[in-house]
């Protein structure tokens, strides 16, 4: 699950628009923000302005990005935990 190789953080993603430039940008910026829930405000062309608030669900849990690695989706952390819990 885990890969050690550098060159595979190099993805290039296929539905990513030439448009976007993240030169400069830093990952993980808003990622404490968004855990306590974000707002998003559109701007639209005809300068109407719609702002909406997320909060994350009850029961939601965010899964750090370097366990991430390892546990890439819920059915391989629900199995790690219950392992876990058979170990206790």
């Amino acid at each position: 699950m885990h890969n050690n190789n550098p060159e595979s953080n190099n993805i290039i993603d296929e539905d990513m628009l030439p448009e976007y430039n993240f030169t400069g940008g830093i990952r993980g910026k808003h990622y404490q923000d968004y855990r306590r829930g974000h707002t998003v405000t559109i701007h639209q062309e005809d300068g109407t302005i719609i702002v909406q608030h997320y909060d994350l669900k009850e029961g939601t849990i965010i899964i750090d990005p370097d366990i991430r690695d390892y546990f890439p989706d819920a059915e391989s952390v629900n199995h790690a935990l219950r392992t876990l819990i058979k170990l206790i």
